[in-house]
């Protein structure tokens, strides 16, 4: 179990160490500091009871939570490492190499018992990509791919492969989060004219044509990423080309799909062209946000129905970052863009606050869902580095810069388990703080001498659009709001026969008859009323007309004309809602 206070993990050139959390931000002296210059990697459990570093001469592994030293294994070219979900299990990756004479390299993926500290199994895992064995949450399944296959081992067994699931040129997959049945979300690239596909299987049931749970078709693709929901019902699949053919963008082409597990799927229709820069799921699996479009980028929460439900308006953001509780999130621009953190109420979609967090590389919510931690880290950026502690409201509670000629490698929070900080109510106030903000001020554009006293007439490249709900109205509030312009109509078309020198033609008539025909009840059956009623009224009209130039009208279009009474009375009930 982690600490009260979750810990922030801190690699660099001097070293790995820990500094307590909000509010004390003092290193802690329970871990003691590895002053190595060549440390490589860390990594929590997911618990955050336990903590991984490599040294660049040996692996440690300590208990945070009763600060006991656990194990160490000399594997000192180790780059990557990953805890199982229940902190059962280390893996551990270095890079692999063969012979002088081209024989065949030694294993370099292990696989350890952190009770025993004994090594389960050794593989050989070439590549980088997906070098991790993938766990279910409850550690019941493991699986790797080989190859064409996906070979799943049982309950950490590594000696006995349980299933396998065979798919030519199998890229990529996730198994799901959550408890079981676990489900396993699976990508192949197209080929020779074919398109790609994602497919999702129950496990252990993959044989047969009808195994599939869903499968989902698409073509533009070199690779993709797989998003699954925190409940497992559906996944999020960005799929991306390295090159636009079009040459509308230079980032490649990307297209976003959603498939849940009872078959159904869809492209989620975005309202902007441009690149899908990011897409994250919100932790309550009921909402997804999207950022995507040409600058000044478009951020759109969507539904399970892939309906939009509120647009953020464009802006300079480029990824999303939703809270660990999922009440706040946060619309950011790293890399090319300013740093501007636009922070979000979720559930009242109000905006709490707009801080700077300029010339950041890394952003992490703090598992309390309160705190914020930024960082400018090398070799993304090797000056200015340093990380910020935010609280949400846009104070910096704490400010760390490393001496000149030293690099900030790497920061992390100390994870907790889900429910362990429950949601706080937002606050929108600011929250006082001892450090000074000193984020510089926006440079003013140039102008000449000439214009500098005088009004700023200039327009901006951008007009950025404005926020949006588009949550659909409920039956009552949608019946409210028609009877509230229906009468607004009437006040209006009132007014305007009060005043008898307006002519009929006139444009205050005009607007008013616009106005009225925009009114829609929501009801096909109840509109197609409307319009009948409508172009028998304009009909009678022009009857009218005709009789005042002086025509003689046939009797059929006498009995027209005297329907115009109970007409005008059906129309003004069907537009009242009565």
């Amino acid at each position: 179990m982690a600490s009260p206070t979750p810990l922030l993990a801190v690699r660099g050139s001097e070293g790995l160490y820990m500094v307590n959390g909000p509010p004390h931000f003092t290193e802690d002296t329970t871990f003691q500091r590895d002053s190595a210059r060549n440390c490589k990697v860390f990594a929590f459990s997911k618990d955050g009871s336990f903590f991984a570093w490599c040294n660049g001469e040996q692996i440690n592994i300590v208990n945070v939570t009763s600060n006991e030293f656990l194990h160490s294994f000399d594997l000192p070219k180790t780059v990557c490492l990953e805890f199982s979900p229940k902190g059962n299990v280390l893996a551990t990756w270095q890079p692999y190499t063969t012979g002088k004479d081209g024989a065949a390299g030694v294993p370099n993926l292990q696989v350890f018992d952190l009770k025993t500290g004994n090594c389960l199994k050794s593989f050989i895992q070439k590549k980088l990509q997906n070098w991790c064995p993938c766990w279910s949450d409850d550690e019941s399944i493991c699986a790797r791919s080989v190859n064409n296959e996906l070979h799943f081992f049982e309950n950490n067994d590594f000696n006995t492969i349980a299933n396998k699931l065979h798919l030519q040129k199998v890229s990529d997959f996730v198994i799901s989060p959550g408890d079981q049945p676990s489900k396993v979300a699976v990508y192949v690239p197209g080929s020779k004219g074919a398109p790609s596909f994602v497919r999702l299987y129950q496990y252990p049931v993959f044989g047969g044509p009808q195994a599939a749970l869903a499968n989902k078709s698409f073509f533009k693709a070199d690779k993709v990423t797989l998003l699954w929901n925190s409940k497992a019902t559906a996944v999020l699949v960005i799929a991306s080309t390295e090159v636009d053919k079009t040459g509308a963008s230079y980032y490649g082409e990307q297209t976003l799909h959603y498939i849940a597990t009872n078959g159904e799927s869809a492209v989620v229709q975005l309202a902007k062209n441009g690149p899908i820069y990011d897409a994250v799921w919100n932790p309550n699996s009921m909402e997804f946000c999207v950022v995507y479009g040409f600058m000044p980028a478009k951020a759109t929460i969507f539904n399970l129905k892939c309906d939009p439900v509120f647009d953020f308006g464009t802006g300079p953001h480029n990824a999303a970052y939703y809270s660990p509780q999922g009440h706040i999130l946060v619309l950011a621009g790293f890399g090319n863009l300013s740093g501007q953190l636009d922070v979000w109420d979720v559930k009242n979609y109000k905006l709490i606050s707009k801080p700077q967090a300029s010339d950041s590389t890394y952003f992490a919510w703090c598992p309390d869902g309160e705190h914020i931690v930024t960082a400018t880290c090398s070799p993304r950026l090797r000056v200015g580095n340093g990380y910020k502690i935010w609280h949400y409201t846009g104070s910096v509670l704490y400010k760390y810069e490393v001496p000149p000629n030293a690099e900030l490698w790497q920061v992390a929070w100390q994870p907790s388990l889900e429910g362990r900080f429950p949601a706080k109510a937002v606050k929108y106030n600011t929250v006082p703080s001892k450090v000074p903000n000193d984020e510089p001020k926006a440079a003013q554009a140039y102008r000449p001498p000439a214009l500098r006293n005088k009004p700023d007439t200039s327009s901006k490249l951008h007009e950025n659009e404005p926020p949006q709900n588009m949550r659909p109205l409920s039956k009552t509030a949608l019946k409210n709001q028609r009877k509230h312009e229906a009468k607004k109509v009437a006040k209006q078309e009132a007014r305007a026969e009060g005043n008898q020198e307006i002519d009929p033609g006139s444009p205050v008539l005009n607007a008013v008859h616009t106005e009225a025909l925009s009114v829609t009840s929501g009801d096909p059956e109840v509109d197609k009323k409307i319009k009948n009623l409508k172009k028998k009224l304009k009909a009678i009209e022009q009857l009218k007309d005709q009789a005042a130039t002086g025509k003689q009208l046939e009797k059929n279009q006498l009995e027209k004309i005297q329907k115009e009474a109970a007409l005008l009375k059906e129309l003004e009930d069907l537009e009242l809602g009565i």
